[in-house]
């Protein structure tokens, strides 16, 4: 499932907002009557309309019946705790040249999302946009005109500190590359940048072995980071605890904190595989080889497991993460501590600055870790073990990320919290519910904020009911806030449009009155995949209404 966010289409067209003056005019515009949702089908081939088959009718008949399991539990219903949402902005809000991109159409969808009750926006504060002309050269306007429009609008705004490239992942519409600069660097020195066993290169994020080394024109990249951010205070110092309320510090792809270990670009990976481990650059190499020779294992030093596979494999497919494979061995052991160790380090150096920097401005900090869900139902985790996390059936990788973060007193922010374990194919051995409880529990245990936001784009009840069932605790380890992922002109169709204005209301009043529809019949892959083709040979539309 892939977004497919265009920036023609990211926004309401302005011509029809004319005259509109207030944010319940606007609303009035994209709402419609509360009438609950029906789910039909109609077939219709390129002659005639054709009478639905007594199998298709059946098939119907299962797909409602799983639809209604999008239905909330009732035993949720006394929890009073609001949870704010937010809703993420397309990823094309400024243009190349650092502009506010459509600022009429972004100025009318603002008003359509206050209306609708939800708390703010988050945007990408992109590296590759604000210091593209050179070193400690920023550009923020496009940026400042965006916060100023909230601030017009009465909401609030999360903003991201995007160190990485957009470009090569799931939902990435548009390409924003690191800064020149910074690619002219990494050009006379690729081991800049992540590299798998087979010497791919990728552009993504710059490697965190050369964290602490002044690679970048004389300055580190924690330098680079760290000036960046205090360049972005210094901006927005006014704005900073009240109109700013949250900073998002990225550490990695996607802005996650974790290894670019399945990258899609030109398909070099795809789900489920279990990814590659990222640690062959020479800094990440000159690392593994100090620790492997201060531990008396000098062998163990020459790069990472020759056995963990390729990207598109299964566990059991390799030596390293089948069953009972290499990974739960003395040096598997050695090799993933070093891996997931230097992960955190990572982290813990750009939380420090970020710490550092916004402490005291009012504006929370967070970091995003990535939902990896795929082969969580087997004993190594590999997935997770490539990207970083070492979380397998005897150890929790989780906990040390949560008490890294809560060190710096950062929110923990979770994605995948829309999925459920019944959607997935069976043959990945996936898990998204199992995850999430384990997130959760290792945050509560680390007394860190938890917030979450949905991996993937959907507009069905289904999704926003697992959202909201995610979102309600008893024993406190509930959700802080929620990101919806994202504004763009699918969102603002009626139906799509009405279960956001629900969901918002349902998590702004703890879950309670939450009447989202039985079905998902807002054309998302969840709800077309149930379907099955028709055998004929005679081309058949079908059409939900």
């Amino acid at each position: 499932m892939t977004l497919t966010l265009q920036s023609s289409a990211s926004f309401i067209s302005f011509k029809e907002t004319k005259g509109v003056k207030t944010p319940d005019e606007f609303l009035g515009m994209v709402s419609f009557a509360q009438a609950k949702p029906s789910c039909r089908l109609v077939a219709k081939s390129s002659m005639q309309e054709a009478q639905l088959s007594h199998e298709r009718i059946m098939e119907v008949k299962k797909i409602e019946k799983r639809e209604k399991l999008h239905e909330l539990p009732a035993n949720h219903s006394n929890r009073s705790t609001r949870v704010p949402v937010f809703v993420m902005l397309p990823l094309d809000t400024m243009t190349m040249g650092g502009n506010l991109n459509r600022p009429r159409a972004m100025n009318a969808s603002l008003m359509a999302l206050k209306s609708s009750g939800a708390e703010g926006v988050m945007v990408d504060a992109w590296w590759g946009l604000v210091e593209k002309d050179g070193p400690l050269k920023y550009n923020w306007e496009g940026y400042a005109e965006l916060v100023k429009m909230c601030q017009e609008h009465g909401l609030k705004l999360q903003v991201v500190m995007s160190f990485h490239q957009c470009g090569g992942n799931v939902g990435d519409s548009c390409s924003i590359p690191l800064p020149p600069w910074v690619l002219e660097e990494i050009s006379k020195n690729p081991d800049l940048v992540y590299t798998d066993r087979s010497g791919r290169r990728n552009p993504e994020y710059l490697s965190l072995g050369c964290d602490m080394l002044p690679v970048l024109k004389g300055r580190t990249p924690i330098q680079v980071y760290t000036d960046y951010m205090r360049s972005f205070r210094e901006r927005f110092n006014d704005y900073l605890g009240n109109v700013i309320v949250e900073i998002q510090v990225g550490m990695g792809p996607c802005g996650e904190l974790r290894y670019p270990a399945y990258p899609e670009s030109n398909g070099t990976w795809r789900f489920p595989g279990i990814g590659e481990f990222q640690c062959y650059d020479k800094y990440m190499g000159a690392s593994l080889a100090a620790v492997a020779k201060a531990a008396g294992k000098d062998d163990w030093g020459q790069g990472g497991p020759h056995d963990s596979g390729k990207y598109n494999q299964f566990p059991e497919d390799t030596g390293f993460f089948q069953r009972d494979g290499t990974w739960n061995s003395e040096y598997g052991q050695f090799f993933l501590e070093w891996y997931s160790g230097k992960l955190l380090e990572h982290g813990d150096r750009i939380l420090a600055a970020g710490e550092s920097i916004y402490q005291g401005t009012g504006a929370k900090l967070s970091g995003k870790v990535a939902g990896i869900h795929w082969h969580y139902n087997t004993r190594s985790h590999a997935a997770e073990l490539t990207s970083g996390y070492y979380n397998t059936r005897h150890r929790d990788g989780y906990l040390p990320i949560a008490r890294m973060l809560a060190k710096h007193g950062a929110v923990l922010n979770f994605t995948c919290m829309e999925m459920r374990d019944g959607e997935q194919p069976q043959s990945a051995n996936c898990s998204p519910e199992g995850l999430v409880r384990q997130v959760k529990t290792a945050a509560r245990t680390a007394k860190v904020e938890l917030a979450g936001e949905n991996a993937l784009e959907r507009y069905d009840g289904g999704a926003f009911s697992q959202v909201l069932a995610t979102s309600m605790s008893d024993s406190g380890n509930g959700l802080s806030a929620f990101t919806f992922l994202r504004m763009n002109k699918r969102l603002f169709e009626p139906e799509n449009w009405r279960n956001l204005v629900q969901f918002v209301k349902s998590m702004s009043e703890g879950g309670r009155n939450a009447s989202l529809p039985e079905c998902d019949s807002s054309r998302t892959d969840l709800y077309v995949r149930f379907i099955k083709e028709s055998h004929s040979k005679k081309a058949t539309e079908v059409a939900v209404v």
